[in-house]
């Protein structure tokens, strides 16, 4: 074989090129929709104080994509809470109560009786 000639890549392995200059996006709000080809995740960013939050990317895959990212996102939370102990989610008002429950008043959404 010739110096110059492909190796093949052994099975399994997928050699994945990260441009030097990649930025990486934080997010910590997605939003997610479906069609009956495609689910679609826009990945925001919200900010205190600020009552609008803006998509910085946005990711399409094929359904069975979207499960094996489940997948692969489980393992990866299962090793971590391995190593690091359980991640506790907030109980109460959060985040996603405030965006996506917008329309209610009194104590479910702000805490406070109503007036």
């Amino acid at each position: 074989m010739t110096p110059d000639a492909k190796q093949p890549q052994p099975a399994g392995r997928l050699k994945v090129n990260i441009p030097a200059g990649l930025e990486p996006t934080y997010a910590n709000l997605a939003l997610i929709t479906h069609s009956p080809s495609e689910i679609v995740i826009d990945l925001a960013q919200v900010m205190p104080q600020v009552p609008e939050a803006r998509v910085r990317t946005r990711v399409v895959m094929t359904p069975i994509n979207a499960k094996l990212l489940q997948r692969a996102l489980a393992e990866h939370l299962t090793r971590f809470e391995t190593e690091h102990g359980e991640i506790k989610i907030p109980h109460g008002i959060t985040l996603a109560d405030q965006l996506f429950r917008r329309g209610e008043t009194g104590s479910e959404e702000t805490g406070e009786p109503e007036a």
